[in-house]
């Protein structure tokens, strides 16, 4: 049976803020998402607090760059001993490449169309081809340069999940129980990414602004069964 991870997103402002909430999802979260809200606040502590706490991380920083500053902010991540990274498909074959030659790495998950885009935002952006075809495109070189995973919303998980069945693991942000009207723009609920074919999903503000994180996370795992 097809199972999909639940990634916590730890974006909080400062590391005792993150460790308050991550000792509240000991036992019941594995994999954690360390992005650039704390990473930028704490640095590699938020990461070595994840581990001490026997979780994953998820490092999304979201790497952009010519191939040697990819590659070696890759390597650095590897150092950490972060479970996998991310890093923009747009970059590029030749950046993926280097990073996929690294004798030890992380996963390399590729971001494809940030699911805050709608088709009006992407035009904007300068990609003509819309959402769909754009993540494909994407995600068909990542594939064909050594990615591990495609970042992309549920709903285009669910068009090109056959297409990529056991060649590249989907992650899917833009989780939401219900519509809380903010800044995603291509957001379903857990059940639906699960149905979707996600392999991962990351969820944010639902847990970590809830009254009770533990028990946000407890239904959201229960709705991915």
């Amino acid at each position: 049976m097809h199972k999909t991870e639940l990634i916590v997103a730890v974006d909080t402002d400062t590391l005792k803020a993150a460790e308050h909430l991550i000792e509240k999802l000991e036992g019941q979260v594995k994999y954690f998402k360390i992005g650039s809200v704390l990473f930028t606040a704490a640095g590699p502590a938020a990461v070595d607090l994840v581990h001490k706490r026997g979780g994953k991380v998820f490092l999304d920083l979201k790497f952009h760059d010519i191939p040697n500053t990819v590659k070696h902010a890759v390597k650095n991540a590897a150092a950490m001993g972060v479970y996998s990274v991310s890093l923009h498909l747009s970059g590029g074959p030749e950046m993926l490449k280097a990073c996929v030659e690294l004798e030890k790495r992380p996963k390399l998950w590729g971001i494809s169309v940030l699911t805050s885009f709608n088709e009006y935002n992407l035009f904007r952006s300068g990609y003509r081809c819309g959402i769909d075809k754009t993540v494909k495109n994407l995600a068909t070189m990542g594939l064909e340069n050594g990615a591990d995973g495609v970042v992309c919303s549920p709903l285009e998980a669910a068009r090109f999940k056959k297409q990529f069945e056991g060649k590249l693991k989907f992650i899917t942000p833009g989780i939401r129980p219900a519509s809380l009207g903010d800044d995603q723009a291509r957001a379903v609920t857990p059940a639906a990414a699960h149905a979707a074919g996600s392999d991962f999903i990351v969820v944010g503000r639902p847990i970590i602004a809830a009254k009770d994180p533990a028990a946000a996370a407890a239904a959201i795992l229960k709705d991915l069964k």
